[in-house]
């Protein structure tokens, strides 16, 4: 810090990385990558800067056109900062089983958000946005498959992993994926300039879409036809949809995805709980999930081996989920005895 910025756009970006002390096995180095370090609490924060910039360098996007997208929520609240702080009027389509504090968060900033079934699903609001933008000629990002998303990650979180690392060298790089774009756009420049790195990658046990091996239906453009037969409900808010994005398919396809690893749910919630009460470290589900991955890799990495893990978002935005269903509002018993130990307000 102590620079005095020109937006808050140019805060975006060169997040902490941290080691893991209480919780990280003693025969390994543990890392976190804390994504909530950006100024809306995410990794998206970089992929709505990326694509906004790129549209308006290419002319894509006129000054003053309507952008919109849909997302489960930290895509949204990233391209509402931006668009903000660019002017751009926004629409954010979302499926009604997201988070309320999402929703908030974007209304807040400024976005118009339309809410679709959630039993339509991630293509249900995907299809509904695109629909949106033919009617009325809006921008719409595509973030599930613009180049400017895995584009600006390279340019950014690629090399602030390099960076980071120069000294010692990464044995590990643990990530999921929502649109893939930090998969893709980080592991190929770790393929390039640090080959010895595995590339994890983390997604829910209840959709293991790519540990399926089942192909995703596309339309020619790389968009989703259909949902994925193999996806199920998941609490992994932001992590993958009922479809393969086509940044994650490129990636696994061109053999930049080394391992692909299933997360339990209650175990990613554990993670998240476990991060905040023995680390500090205040984080969402899906950082919980790939923590648990991290902690898996971990446990069978060689001794002294350098871990990396990627922790995409705050955990504010989860207080609604069963995350924090066993956080109680009042006193607990034992708060309530802590309360009764000393005489000030005793008669009440």
């Amino acid at each position: 810090m102590g620079h005095r910025y020109q937006s808050i756009l140019e805060t975006i970006g060169n997040t902490p990385v941290v080691r893991i002390n209480r919780l990280a096995p003693a025969h390994v180095n543990l890392y976190a990558k804390i994504e909530a370090f950006n100024p809306m609490g995410s990794v998206k924060d970089r992929l709505a800067l990326g694509v906004i910039e790129a549209a308006e360098k290419s002319g894509a996007l006129r000054p003053g056109q309507t952008v919109i997208e849909a997302t489960s929520g930290n895509t949204g609240i990233g391209l509402a900062m931006v668009c903000a702080a660019k002017g751009y009027p926004l629409v954010v389509v979302m499926a009604d089983s997201f988070s309320v504090e999402r929703r908030k968060l974007m209304r807040f900033l400024g976005a118009k958000v339309v809410l679709t079934p959630a039993a339509h699903r991630g293509t249900g609001m995907y299809n509904k946005a695109v629909e949106l933008a033919q009617t009325h000629g809006w921008f719409a990002t595509h973030q599930f498959e613009n180049e400017a998303n895995p584009d600006i990650h390279t340019a950014t979180t690629a090399r602030e992993i390099i960076d980071d690392f120069a000294d010692v060298g990464l044995d590990y790089w643990v990530t999921g994926y929502g649109t893939g774009g930090t998969l893709k756009g980080v592991a190929r420049v770790l393929a390039k300039e640090s080959p010895k790195t595995k590339v994890v990658v983390c997604e829910p046990e209840d959709a293991q879409l790519l540990g399926s091996g089942q192909e995703q239906a596309r339309n020619p453009d790389g968009s989703p036809s259909a949902g994925h037969p193999a996806w199920k409900p998941h609490p992994m808010q932001g992590w993958t949809p009922d479809f393969i994005p086509k940044l994650t398919g490129d990636a696994v396809a061109a053999g930049l995805a080394g391992r692909i690893l299933p997360i339990p749910g209650p175990m990613a919630m554990q993670a998240s709980r476990d991060l905040a009460a023995k680390e500090g470290i205040f984080v969402g589900i899906t950082a919980g999930a790939t923590f648990a991955g991290a902690l898996k890799i971990a446990e069978e990495a060689p001794e002294g081996s350098n871990i990396l893990c990627m922790l995409p978002d705050t955990g504010e935005r989860y207080l609604s989920t069963p995350l924090f269903a066993d956080v109680p509002a009042e006193m607990t018993e034992a708060e309530q005895g802590i309360f009764d130990s000393s005489p000030m307000f005793k008669a009440i």
